[in-house]
């Protein structure tokens, strides 16, 4: 198949036709400067200093813990995900860092390949809850491309984990598709949540992730608040960075951002989660009640089955799935 090269970049062959493959290849991004947040952690509290990097080709995204006697890098991928309570948590050796999907989500959304992530604590800040301020500060930075392909994960047959049964069932699960999109339905048994929006699809292509996705924000219910805190979570988290909800009413003075914000940040949420694979997706996401067990589950049984998926890139960016040619737009 002429439109894509498998496994790797097709090797130049000639100075005139390697310089037009390279024009017009789809290429990685990366920041065009750094850019730097102060905030504090949902979970642990703590104030944290990030500083969002540019990095070269083929790094990936790469956090790094400055904070140590020896900084630490931790290259996200499926396996280094080691604790996924109610955040996703990566480490390498001693060395952690928590709640990077919101990030995470951030990158996948405006398409960045890679970036090292300096940071001063062991979780990333929660900012305003949901990826808008990691949005900004990419944008703010700046994206560009870079004289290397950009390699997807091309789902090839379905991938599916499902977990209970009844009323306990949830599952997620990856289909081909030329593109990437994500359908999430949430079942939470709350007047407040069962008032608003239960399903939603986002697709990549729409070029819309920061105006309908990245502004949904995480969200708690004052009844676990005890209960999390007594575990040393959500020692951050208040309505300044999350949707409080009683079992009445959501308590936020400025009520939601979208009528569906709920399963709006488990969209927002998958596509962090996924995106920890270590490559954009080529594939339709499809889920029921799933969290961030059940996503690096999903990654890892499809990095499992090698006849599942291929490693592509695109020699022409006009064969690319619709809307991928594009740096994502700004609000």
């Amino acid at each position: 198949m002429g439109w894509l090269y498998r496994g790797h970049a097709e090797s130049q062959r000639g100075g005139n036709a390697g310089a037009s493959r390279i024009a017009s290849m789809l290429r990685q991004r990366t920041l065009k400067t750094l850019t730097k947040a102060v905030g504090v952690g949902l979970h642990s509290g703590q104030r944290v200093e990030m500083t969002l990097r540019p990095a070269q080709p083929d790094t990936g995204i790469v956090f790094r813990r400055v904070d140590l006697p020896q900084p630490v890098d931790i290259p996200v991928s499926a396996q280094a995900v080691t604790d996924t309570r109610m955040a996703s948590t990566i480490s390498n050796g001693g060395a952690k860092v928590h709640t990077v999907e919101h990030l995470m989500s951030a990158c996948a959304g405006l398409g960045v390949d890679n970036m090292y992530v300096d940071i001063t604590a062991e979780e990333v800040p929660i900012l305003d809850g949901s990826s808008a301020s990691f949005v900004f500060l990419l944008q703010s930075a700046g994206i560009e491309q870079q004289n290397a392909p950009r390699r997807f994960i091309r789902v090839l047959r379905p991938v599916e984990i499902r977990e209970g049964e009844g009323e306990n069932l949830k599952w997620a699960r990856l289909d081909p598709y030329h593109g990437y999109k994500l359908g999430f339905e949430i079942d939470f048994d709350h007047r407040v949540v069962n008032s608003t929006g239960q399903r939603y699809e986002f697709d990549l292509s729409s070029g819309h992730y920061s105006r309908d996705i990245a502004r949904a924000r995480t969200f708690g219910f004052t009844k676990d608040v005890e209960m999390m805190r007594s575990r040393g979570l959500a020692l951050g988290g208040g309505m300044d960075n999350a949707i409080v909800v009683d079992d009445y009413r959501v308590l936020n003075a400025e009520g939601l951002r979208y009528d569906d914000e709920f399963v709006k940040h488990k969209i927002l949420d998958a596509m962090g989660d996924l995106y920890l694979v270590g490559k954009p997706l080529l594939a339709a996401y499809s889920a029921f009640r799933s969290g961030h067990a059940l996503n690096n589950q999903l990654i890892r049984a499809l990095l499992a089955d090698q006849d599942a998926y291929e490693v592509v890139s695109f020699g022409d960016e006009r064969d690319a799935p619709a809307g991928f040619a594009q740096v994502a737009r700004a609000w």
